[in-house]
């Protein structure tokens, strides 16, 4: 019984032990985890990679021969550099043959496919066709395709600068990014009616491709099947109809790109700010993510065409480099025309880039020390800063993570909405606003038969509510929350951030949530001062939460999920105010005609103040023409007239003109700038001046509208005319367009700033106070001790044990074997 009593208490000591072990344990690795979480709103830099929000992977195709060695030494450092988030994949095309002599397995991570540069069918010798045929061998075998959202489609001839991503790019499911192209125009001729049965859906894209797994899943096969279509029709090869200047179907998989998306009917965002070929003058203010060295660019007396490196062996030949460019300070004192230095530095950053790559690969491969000359310093210690130094105004941050939105308008099927919807599309492409726009279009069926402005904007048909199906009430305004609630209901979306605006409005910049301070449960929305129905009786009557009303409208900025609870709210409470016919005078409503026109308004307030859905009233964001402004709106509501001294605008005149459908027809043109009266204060001047800017982008769009519709051209003194309009909105538009980069890049390089403080913070931290080394020796103690303690604990249970035995077995050989009660008997037996 003592023993028992000396183990039970060495157990309980143990116990002890471990609890008060294990409690030291997790505060150590709390203290670490909340010195690690400091700054985690933000994207976290700290080791140079930008981490994404849904699942990436790059992907890019070569052949097992040195010319694509090197490529593919000069994309994966690139890769690297760059912080690309998720992983990346080599697709290498070989045969069986050729596999067994190359020695590049190791430069990427690779997934062997099959080689198609000679056509298993026709025998055709067509390299190209390896980049369709690969991506459809590692959509079927690789199992990194079954745990992606987004790919990325790279050529291995390309040098990544900063993150792509599809939520910076606005790519969205069913409507992927990509490049430019326009030298593609058979998407304009008999090519495209002969090889897609969607002509009117082809787009003249390529160099790099962002898209949806689920849509690359539908597309790939088509791709590979269309390019080989094209390349079979060589009646068609004529650089006439394909724009292929040799004339000899080498564009065929490009073709078969753009030819399958548009069978399967993706639309494309085309990006002209993405990629960049080095050579090329880059956009102003504009900093590219990609370059694309597919054709021979010079820098002063130095020059590159990959094409005279095709049998160079760069990679598996000890320190071999391409010859080095210009120092970045030589070419500024060579060339004094700032977007052409611009365009020299980039082009000697791409080779230096894969320099860079060549050098370190021929370190980690054992090759001699190379000589340290003066470019392989600038290399190993500068290349970095030196090849990224641009004139400081025209710098970009990295871009850094943003959640992707979607832009929605509501419009009728009427030439009214028509020259409506023309302008706010015309005004939405020139702001840059992210993402994508849709028009929510409320047609009777009837309508929609002999309606002639389909093409106007991407459209979702909704059935039209302007005459209600059950009261028979004719309100058209219903329709704007009805279409939303048949959007959500019919569209899938992976946006999380939807802008909702009104059709007789023109963006001048771009609306976001992360500019303005959407977020979730809080939508921005422009302050609607007029509602004085949320003060008094009729949010009493129509709402439970009456002070939790919002007197808001014009503009939304609402997160998904907050959508999808309050369009249904949205619609009935609108149902409601409208049926209140008791409650529609002036003094309760704030309505001057008194006729409950804004009731869909008070539906969106009262809807809201159902849910509780706070909202954030940014008076900066919107303003009506003829007002005022306090700053510069990034929109402009034209839904009351306005004026410029003898002239002015009410589009409710313009209410049954079709100037869509009928050729060069616009609006009066409003008083030139530069006529303005000199005795206007700044405030007037800005009003009047914000008042032609609206009505000139009207003109401009319906301009650009009838040349697409292909009208003969108009007088030329009137196409002079316009001519001048558009430069001088041109210019306007740019230097608002600057002030807004320059805000923005302020913005990001605090918050760059503030990363960095963080990143070399914890690089400080000596490596004793590092997690994982913790926990190694916490639990090494841990198990060191708690197997002495049991060995030790063993050992005396088993002396213990021996001890018993013999006493057990002295006591019955002095009974003689006689088992006298039934316990001694059985511990005799046990003895034994």
């Amino acid at each position: 019984m003592a023993a028992l009593r000396s183990n039970c208490e060495l157990l309980q000591y143990v116990f002890l032990w471990s609890v008060l072990s294990l409690w030291a344990l997790a505060s150590v690795a709390f203290r670490v985890a909340v010195a690690k979480s400091i700054v985690k709103d933000f994207p976290d830099l700290s080791d140079g990679t930008l981490k994404s929000p849904w699942r990436m992977h790059t992907l890019f195709s070569v052949e097992c021969h040195m010319y694509f060695d090197w490529q593919t030494v000069g994309i994966m450092h690139s890769f690297r550099k760059s912080g690309q988030p998720g992983p990346v994949t080599r697709l290498l095309s070989c045969t069986d043959e050729q596999l067994e002599g190359y020695r590049g397995m190791d430069l990427a991570p690779t997934v062997k496919v099959p080689s198609m540069s000679q056509h298993p069918v026709t025998g055709d010798w067509y390299p190209a066709i390896n980049k369709p045929a690969g991506v459809v061998h590692w959509l079927e075998h690789s199992k990194d395709a079954k745990n992606v959202d987004w790919v990325l489609i790279l050529d291995a001839d390309q040098i990544i600068r900063h993150p792509i991503t599809p939520w910076a790019l606005g790519a969205e499911k069913g409507k992927p990014v990509a490049a430019r192209y326009g030298y593609l125009i058979g998407c304009d001729n008999e090519l495209a009616k002969l090889h897609t049965k969607h002509p009117d859906l082809c787009d003249k894209v390529g160099g790099f491709i962002m898209m949806h797994i689920e849509d690359l899943r539908k597309f790939a096969p088509l791709w590979l099947s269309k390019t080989e279509e094209v390349r079979n029709d060589r009646e068609h090869w004529a650089t006439n109809i394909t724009g292929d200047i040799y004339g000899k179907g080498w564009i065929s998989e490009m073709y078969g790109y753009s030819f399958g998306a548009a069978e399967v009917g993706l639309r494309h965002k085309i990006d002209d700010e993405v990629m960049i070929y080095p050579g090329y003058i880059p956009i102003p203010g504009v900093e590219p993510l990609l370059m694309h060295y597919g054709l021979p660019f010079k820098v002063g007396e130095w020059e590159f065409a990959k094409l005279d490196h095709h049998e160079d062996d760069l990679v598996h030949e000890c320190n071999r480099l391409f010859p080095a460019p210009p120092y970045p300070h030589e070419v500024e004192k060579m060339q004094r025309e700032r977007n052409q230095l611009r365009g020299d530095l980039l082009s000697i950053e791409c080779i230096n880039t894969i320099n860079e790559g060549l050098v370190i690969h021929h370190e980690e491969h054992a090759c001699p020390k190379m000589e340290e000359t003066g470019y392989i310093k600038f290399l190993k210690k500068s290349a970095l800063e030196e090849a990224y130094r641009l004139p400081q105004e025209d710098r970009q941050p990295t871009q850094l993570y943003y959640p992707r939105i979607h832009t929605l308008f509501s419009a009728e099927c009427t030439p009214y909405f028509d020259w409506q919807t023309v302008g706010l599309v015309h005004s939405f492409k020139q702001s840059k606003q992210p993402g994508y726009i849709t028009r929510l279009l409320s047609c009777t069926e009837e309508n929609l038969k002999i309606y002639r402005g389909m093409n106007l904007a991407p459209t979702h048909i909704v059935p039209s509510m302007s005459l209600h199906p059950l009261t028979g009430d004719w309100y058209p305004a219903i329709n704007k929350p009805a279409a939303i609630l048949h959007w959500l209901n019919h569209v899938q979306t992976d946006a999380e951030f939807i802008i909702i605006l009104d059709a007789d409005m023109i963006m001048r910049g771009p609306i976001t949530p992360w500019e303005f301070g959407g977020e979730k449960d809080l939508v921005v929305a422009a302050p609607y001062d007029y509602l004085i129905g949320c003060d008094n009786i009729l949010a009493q009557l129509h709402t439970r939460n009456p002070k939790a009303c919002s007197k808001v409208g014009g503009v939304l900025i609402i997160h998904i999920d907050d959508l999808r609870r309050l369009a249904p709210f949205w619609l009935h409470k609108t149902e409601e105010v409208r049926a209140d016919k008791a409650h529609w005078a002036t003094n309760i409503t704030g309505d001057m005609y008194q006729q409950g026109w804004i009731s869909e308004m008070y539906g969106y307030a009262f809807g809201a103040a159902e849910i509780n859905l706070k909202h954030k009233r940014r008076s900066d964001i919107m303003m009506y023409p003829g007002y005022e402004p306090n700053t510069p709106p990034r929109l402009l509501h034209y839904g009351l007239k306005f004026s410029v001294g003898n002239w002015h605008f009410d589009k409710q005149e313009w209410r049954e003109q079709d100037m869509t459908n009928n050729c060069w027809q616009r609006f009066p043109e409003p008083p030139d700038q530069s006529s303005l009266p000199k005795s206007l204060s700044a405030l007037e001047f800005d009003r009047d001046s914000i008042s032609i800017e609206c009505v000139r982008t009207l003109n401009e769009a319906l301009h650009l509208h009838h040349v697409k519709r292909g009208c003969r051209e108009p007088p030329a003194q009137e196409l002079l005319k316009a001519s001048r309009d558009e430069i001088k909105i041109k210019g306007q538009t740019e230097s608002e367009g600057e002030h807004l980069r320059n805000v923005k890049a302020s913005r990001l390089n605090s918050m760059k700033m503030m990363l960095k403080d963080r990143s070399e913070a914890m690089r400080s931290i000596p490596i004793l106070i590092n997690p994982k080394f913790w926990m190694v020796g916490v639990w090494t103690l841990l198990v060191s001790f708690f197997l002495l303690i049991v060995t030790t604990l063993f050992s005396r249970n088993k002396a213990s044990l021996q001890r018993q035995r013999k006493a057990r077995s002295h006591r019955c050989s002095r009974s003689g074997g006689e088992v006298t009660t039934f316990l001694s008997g059985v511990q005799c037996l046990e003895s034994v």
